[in-house]
């Protein structure tokens, strides 16, 4: 891979993976509601989980969808609801540590990974990079290099907003302030689906 080919692939990983989308909702609102400890197995499942993806894509995946457009259509489904009921939790935490129900806690890593697999952002950004950023004179050796240049950019981008949910923890230990933040979170999760459903 050219040098500036690898530069514009960095680029490409770090704008798609701190840009604003599902995951960082919702590390944002874990950061806030959990702290940055708590939320850190949610941030590694992100990074191991979009891994996978991209490495699934790149080795068949990506034609396998192309060529069965009902498989695309239930995983749109699938994902699309999932991220409804994420965004539905994340707007009825009403606590700090504990959510709107007892037994609310931060996403798991195997959780976050899985979620990588419905989440529609997710798979744009996979089938885009496979696209623009393989070559068919070398397509083993592209597609890990596609991989391991998003594995070097998202910890270190999903890590800035679980920090900037940290940073608010302050201001919104007022119960009203907690209340109206995880509403808005919850709406700026479900409206991650419009560009997506086209």
């Amino acid at each position: 891979m050219a040098l500036s080919t690898l530069f514009a692939l960095l680029v490409f990983a770090f704008v798609s993976s701190i840009t604003p989308g599902p995951n960082n909702f919702m590390l944002l609102a874990s950061g806030v509601n959990f702290g940055f400890r708590r939320t850190v197995p949610h941030m590694l499942g992100i990074a191991t989980g979009f891994c996978s993806l991209l490495l699934g894509v790149g080795f068949g995946l990506g034609a396998l969808l192309k060529t069965n457009p009902e498989l695309h259509l239930a995983l749109k489904i699938a994902g699309g609801s999932y991220l409804l009921y994420l965004a539905w939790r994340i707007a009825m935490s009403r606590q700090m540590g504990r959510g709107g129900a007892a037994n609310a806690r931060p996403m798991t890593l195997l959780e976050a990974a899985a979620f990588q697999w419905v989440n529609p952002k997710a798979w744009v950004m996979a089938v885009t990079a496979m696209a623009l950023y393989t070559s068919p004179e070398a397509p083993f050796a592209s597609v890990l290099m596609v991989a391991g240049a998003f594995t070097l950019t998202n910890l270190p981008s999903v890590s800035v907003w679980a920090g900037f949910g940290v940073a608010l923890r302050g201001w919104l230990a007022d119960p009203v302030r907690l209340k109206w933040f995880n509403i808005a979170m919850g709406v700026a999760l479900a409206l991650t689906l419009v560009p997506m459903l086209g």
